[in-house]
């Protein structure tokens, strides 16, 4: 882990920067490289009308376009000087992180929880939890 380059995936909400934060400083510990990897999601619909209106290939692109300007945004808002790769692509984000983690050799990934309990727990699949369990790499998941 101490050579190897950081995995933080993020979905820009606010406990993904607190996660970003902790990755930030590890890499500057370690003196390694960050890697920050948003997985656009399959579109279901229009995120307003959740109907779709377009072909499933515009919005695919249209995702990542807003995903690229948000990961562009959520980049210039921190101050780093070591080397920090972005990525942005698109699938079922536990599948998806996993892929990156074991295309970039990841030493560590450091992600966020949203921190569902009981019957909300239950019912929705928890990433977190899932790359906890299935990722070759230690996992720090930041509440």
């Amino acid at each position: 882990m101490r050579s190897q380059q950081i995995l933080c995936p993020t979905d820009f909400s606010e406990t993904a920067s607190h996660a970003i934060s902790y990755a930030i400083e590890m890499a500057n510990f370690y003196e390694v490289g960050i890697c920050l990897l948003h997985v656009v999601d399959k579109p279901f619909g229009d995120k307003y009308t959740r109907v779709l209106a377009v072909t499933p290939e515009e919005l695919i692109e249209r995702m990542e376009r807003e995903a690229a300007e948000k990961m562009q945004q959520f980049i210039n808002s921190f101050d780093v000087y070591f080397p920090f790769e972005s990525r942005i692509c698109h699938g079922h984000p536990v599948e998806q992180i996993l892929a990156t983690e074991k295309n970039i050799n990841a030493g560590m990934i450091v992600m966020a929880s949203h921190g569902r309990t009981g019957l909300a727990h239950f019912l929705n699949a928890n990433t977190a939890e899932e790359i906890v369990n299935k990722a070759h790499c230690p996992v720090l998941v930041v509440k």
